[in-house]
């Protein structure tokens, strides 16, 4: 599936600072993980600081599915807001599913200090109402985080305009977000423990599952045999599922030329609106700003590429009704598939389908924080210690 299309910011920002081999032999191991992007290679990551020894292989390039598409702002709030989980899933598996996010912020955070990725930066997140109707479900949702804990503040329609300089009629202040550069922060990952396999540009066209283990075969007729497979392939996963587990949508992201005084709203918080789809907005460390949204079903890479001007206009349109005084200027655009679940959770764990195979599906906004509850999953899984978490994330939830 092509999973991106336009110029991602990301990689032309970065390039390609790693290579990898293309795999061109037979090979067997204890545990492989099937996909090379922010997924695969924090699940990687923590299953080699457990002391195991994954091989690695991507059917692109490395980064080139939608990790370079990322816009990567990390935040504990779930697509599906937290009042409204509480609801469909009782509200101590909600709350906890919120501060698992949560802490999955402080642990990437603490990973890119100690593998010296600068791109990582702390932010604050502005929940904000789209339209004055929207307030009293925004209302439903902040005593529902104060509930919970978190530490967040009301932000009545004055309060927003002094200290962000947009008109709204009320905003949640989260005080606990983050932003990074997905695709570098990939491929750092990836540098921990360099002699330990990775393969890129490895395709596979077959994958079986057997009682002893897992045999796929790749599209230049290697095979790969593994005692156990990890799915780290992201929204792909459709093509295996179905769309009763993931529903595919299209999300747009337009980036700006860079400003020469990066005088930005309150520090540059993190931006989001209460629109379906939502609006949101992030800036950058080189002094850009990025707005996403305006999604869209998925049908087919075509469609979803013609789209890319028109939304383009409508995503600098929306900017421009937030911050009339402000020039934006486009100059990278791109667009990416992305997976929703129906309760808005990833699918984390075992499929009754595959046998010797476990998954770290992180779908929705949350893809990387998900990601991150399934690194810790799986390690714990994987080396035999009990994880409170598993059923909260299973199939079969």
């Amino acid at each position: 599936m092509k999973l991106n299309s336009g110029y991602p910011f990301w990689l032309i920002r970065d390039g390609l600072p790693f290579t990898y081999p293309k795999l061109d032999k037979d090979i067997s191991c204890d545990l492989l993980i099937l996909g090379g992007g922010i997924s695969g290679a924090l699940v990687r990551y923590s299953l080699i600081q457990a002391g195991l020894d994954p091989v690695l292989i991507d059917g692109r390039t490395i980064g080139l599915g939608s990790t370079c598409a990322s816009t990567a702002l990390l935040q504990y709030e779930i697509d599906t807001p937290l009042h409204q989980l509480r609801e469909m899933i009782g509200i101590e598996k909600a709350d906890r599913a919120f501060h698992l996010c949560n802490q999955s912020i402080t642990d990437i955070a603490s990973i890119a200090n100690k593998i010296g990725h600068s791109d990582f930066e702390y932010k604050d997140s502005l929940y904000f109402a789209a339209y004055k109707k929207d307030v009293p479900f925004l209302k439903k949702e902040f005593e529902a985080r104060k509930q919970a804990g978190f530490n967040v503040k009301w932000i009545d329609e004055k309060e927003v305009r002094d200290a962000f300089g947009f008109s709204s009629p009320a905003a949640i202040l989260s005080h606990h977000g983050a932003q990074l550069d997905a695709y570098a922060f990939a491929h750092s990952l990836l540098q921990q423990c360099p002699d330990c396999r990775i393969f890129d540009r490895t395709p596979v066209v077959q994958v079986d599952h057997h009682d002893k283990g897992v045999t796929l075969t790749t599209a230049s007729g290697n095979t790969i045999k593994c005692k156990t497979l990890i799915y780290a392939t992201g929204y792909e996963v459709e093509q295996m599922l179905g769309p009763s587990v993931v529903k595919l949508l299209s999300t747009y992201a337009v980036i700006s030329e860079q400003y020469n005084k990066s005088d930005f709203w309150n520090d540059g918080t993190l931006l989001w609106n209460t629109a379906d789809p939502y609006l949101y907005l992030r800036t950058t460390s080189d002094g850009r700003i990025l707005i996403g949204g305006r999604d869209v079903d998925f049908y087919n890479p075509a469609k979803r590429d013609k789209m890319l001007p028109k939304k383009v206009r409508q995503l600098t349109s929306d900017f421009q009704k937030l911050f009339p005084d402000k020039a934006f200027i486009p100059e990278f655009s791109w667009t990416g598939t992305f997976g929703s679940t129906k309760d808005g959770l990833p699918y984390i764990g075992k499929h009754p389908d595959y046998k010797n195979a476990y998954f770290a599906l992180g779908f929705g906004g949350n893809g990387i924080t998900f990601s991150q509850v399934a690194a810790v999953i799986l390690a714990d899984i994987l080396t035999g210690r009990e994880n409170p978490d598993v059923d909260l994330f299973s199939f079969g939830r």
